[in-house]
């Protein structure tokens, strides 16, 4: 067994979009930090890929985006959203001055941050380390054990094991972090990458649902297309399609309901095997203890569908590195009852409200014609176009959306008095 003297100040497992954002931040105010993964990068994930402009500007305030832009993956500003027959057409609102959007191939973007993070003199990174347990002193998480490819096992020591290992977190489950409320998918989704896809009017953001299923199509990287489908789990014609011929099933669903995006992909061809996820908790955990913390998918995961999991570990890693750094003075031993209540109220505060919309999504259900108005009223009003679809980037919450619906209803009502 290899021990390491060294003691970081952090010990961050997860290279990928959390991990490698929290080592950034962490350096960048000057704490030494471990930066471990079980894999070897470049290498791909499963993923929403869906960064709006509020991540982008996430990004851009560590150094990286220039970097991330040199991939010439497409900018989008527009959003084409479909229910059933009501089609939602917009620019997404402007954030702090970003307007771009992009769905950057993740087999870039970890490579990038992970560059990034180790361009830090104050960063170590092991690629090909899998942990398999923590080091304790009593109570408190004092450090990792694990092997490497070759097998060796090493042990590394941190003032603060951080988890940013996804949704089968290793230190989640070693730490014992104690789940807050978990409410289980009602769908599976399969998506590909497809080369030769049509695009119609602007290069955007273009999600189509109905009762029973979900089509989303948007640019990525290397001028491919990420092609997705959510099919109920309960529907075991699409199931076994999926399971067995994914590429014929998805083209056929395409075929069956959502016509336009089949004349899209008509031509298109498949670059590599689809990926799936299935039957997945929404869930939240603690999200710090003596010792640990989480960020990222680790402590919280939501339904896909919403297209916020990749912003919850960009904007995650931010609050988690200015809590730790907030009681850097005092030191953390004396403040790790502090820090975990403050940083679970600040992740809650921001990323509740969607994780809720994402455990309604997370149900197979039709739009109710209350819905369906509501929809066509969004659709013929420019304020409420632009609340509805701040409410995925940030610029808007419900409240937002409520009140500019609310107001339209009135200015009608007064116009007919």
């Amino acid at each position: 067994m290899m021990m390491n003297n060294k003691m970081f100040d952090a010990i961050v497992v997860g290279a990928r979009c959390a991990g490698s954002n929290t080592a950034t931040r962490l350096a960048q105010a000057g704490f030494e930090v471990l930066l471990v993964d079980r894999s070897f990068f470049p290498s791909d994930v499963i993923s929403t890929h869906t960064i709006f402009n509020n991540t982008v500007h996430c990004l851009r305030e560590i150094g990286v985006l220039d970097k991330l832009l040199e991939t010439d993956t497409p900018a989008m500003t527009h959003c084409r959203l479909q229910h059933d027959d009501v089609v939602i057409e917009g620019v997404m609102p402007s954030y702090q001055g970003e307007s771009n959007s992009y769905c950057f191939r993740r087999t870039h973007f970890d490579k990038i941050l992970l560059d990034h993070a180790i361009s830090h003199d104050n960063v170590t990174a092991v690629e090909g380390f899998r942990v398999t347990e923590l080091i304790r002193e009593g109570d408190k998480i004092v450090g990792i054990r694990g092997r490497d490819r070759e097998n060796n096992v090493s042990e590394y020591y941190g003032k603060i094991v951080i988890g940013a290992d996804g949704r089968t977190s290793t230190i989640r489950r070693e730490a014992g972090a104690v789940q807050k409320t978990a409410t289980p998918t009602e769908w599976a989704t399969y998506y590909g990458y497809f080369e030769g896809v049509h695009n119609f009017d602007h290069i955007q953001f273009e999600i189509s649902t109905n009762s029973e299923y979900r089509a989303y199509v948007f640019p990525t990287s290397d001028k491919q297309h990420v092609i997705v489908a959510n099919v109920p789990l309960k529907d075991t014609r699409w199931m076994n399609g999926f399971k067995t011929e994914p590429e014929q099933a998805i083209r056929e669903l395409y075929a069956e309901y959502f016509p336009r995006q089949a004349e899209r992909i008509a031509d298109s061809v498949l670059v590599e095997p689809m990926k799936g996820i299935i039957a997945y908790d929404n869930y939240w955990y603690e999200g710090m203890g003596d010792g640990f913390a989480l960020v990222g998918d680790a402590v919280c995961f939501k339904d896909p569908g919403l297209g916020q999991g990749m912003h919850d570990a960009v904007f995650g890693a931010k609050i988690l590195a200015e809590v730790l750094i907030k009681h850097r003075d005092r030191g953390w031993d004396k403040s790790w009852s502090e820090m975990a209540a403050e940083y679970q109220s600040t992740l809650e505060d921001e990323f509740m409200a969607r994780y809720e919309v994402a455990c309604s999504l997370t149900k197979v259900t039709s739009h109710t014609p209350e819905e369906l108005e509501m929809y066509r009223q969004i659709k013929g009003d420019e304020v409420a176009k632009e609340k509805y679809l701040g409410f995925y980037n940030y610029t808007a919450d419900h409240n937002d959306l409520t009140l500019a619906l609310t107001r339209e209803n009135n200015q009608e009502h007064q116009a007919v008095s």
